[in-house]
């Protein structure tokens, strides 16, 4: 049996190998992919601008994905065959302190992780740790369950930010990200859900998720001081600063999006005035991802209205190029292998 995957051999430069199916070495799994996401992070390496710490070329990308394990190695539950699954990206030693704190996405031993220094899911096939395994119920629409990887870092940011009842709660950014975190904050009965983007066909889909109020960005000038609780998902160059205007004295911001070199800063002195309590989100750790997938398990997150394109990986190039284009009616692309 043959496997085929996408490489990236260096920047702008891609081909589609077939060879033999990957075999699981002791601890690991072979998981046939039903389907795997496209994200900023893929594009940028891509592109050649994903930080040279975080990614090894010629590598092959895709760590948002869902699929079927279909081989186990030694000493791996032979159980496991035929379940439906997602896994963690991010290689956590499980022995660093971070680690053992539950912090497993700031594991020390130094950055790994599938897609951008392992071999990822554009392909037939993915080998991963079985530890790092989220097994799903038996009928799990495993198209859906690509997003799981943007959906637990979500809940990482959700859980962090402990929203409570009746609070005046804003999402900064209406993408996959800012769409998956209306679903779960819209869980914690807020008095005011408002999402925050310029781009009507997203705040459309984020009322119909539970938002209750939808604005462009120029028109939350109007709304600074407002909000008990601000998630920001957008990851533009303005839009730390301008999430931390528009929290309360006293409120909570959680920056999730992550910024690129040269992005605006945060007042200081607006920062210490108004005590607020700013904390950043860096992927998710094993808990943020047993969160997100009790959450799709019991229908709470519904992933599936997201995706707008899907391609096989024959056309790998035409999706990645759709990605971060421009286009407001693009919003989560898929391959298919």
């Amino acid at each position: 049996m043959t496997s085929r995957a996408v490489v990236v051999d260096r920047p702008g430069v891609h081909r589609l190998v077939s060879g033999a199916e990957p075999e699981p070495g002791p601890g690991e799994v072979r998981v046939r992919v039903a389907a795997a996401g496209i994200c900023m992070s893929d594009r940028e390496v891509y592109d050649g601008r994903r930080d040279a710490a975080y990614v090894r070329y010629p590598v092959t990308p895709g760590h948002e994905w869902s699929g079927t394990v279909e081989a186990v190695g030694e000493g791996v539950a032979p159980e496991l065959i035929g379940r439906r699954t997602v896994a963690e990206g991010f290689r956590a030693c499980g022995r660093c302190a971070r680690c053992r704190g539950g912090d497993t996405s700031l594991c020390t031993a130094g950055y790994d992780e599938t897609g951008f220094t392992r071999p990822g899911a554009f392909a037939d096939h993915v080998v991963v740790p079985a530890r790092l395994l989220h097994p799903l119920a038996d009928d799990a629409d495993l198209r859906a369950a690509a997003l799981l990887e943007p959906a637990a870092v979500v809940a990482a940011a959700v859980r962090s930010s402990r929203p409570e009842p009746g609070e005046r709660i804003a999402v900064v950014g209406a993408g996959t990200l800012g769409l998956l975190a209306v679903q779960l904050l819209a869980a914690s009965s807020p008095g005011e859900l408002a999402v925050i983007d310029p781009r009507t066909e997203r705040t459309r889909l984020a009322r119909a998720f539970g938002a209750t109020v939808a604005r462009a960005p120029e028109e939350a000038e109007t709304s600074h001081g407002r909000y008990d609780l601000v998630v920001e998902t957008a990851g533009a160059p303005t839009t730390a600063a301008s999430s931390c205007l528009l929290a309360r004295r006293g409120g909570r911001v959680v920056l999730t999006g992550m910024f690129a070199p040269g992005a605006t800063g945060i007042d200081p002195v607006h920062l210490s005035l108004s005590q607020l309590t700013v904390r950043t989100v860096f992927g998710a750790s094993s808990a943020a991802w047993s969160f997100a997938v009790r959450a799709f398990t019991t229908g709470l997150l519904d992933p599936a209205p997201l995706v707008t394109h899907e391609f096989p990986l024959e056309r790998y190039a035409e999706a990645v190029a759709l990605v971060g284009g421009g286009d407001p009616g693009t919003g989560k692309v898929l391959l298919r292998p």
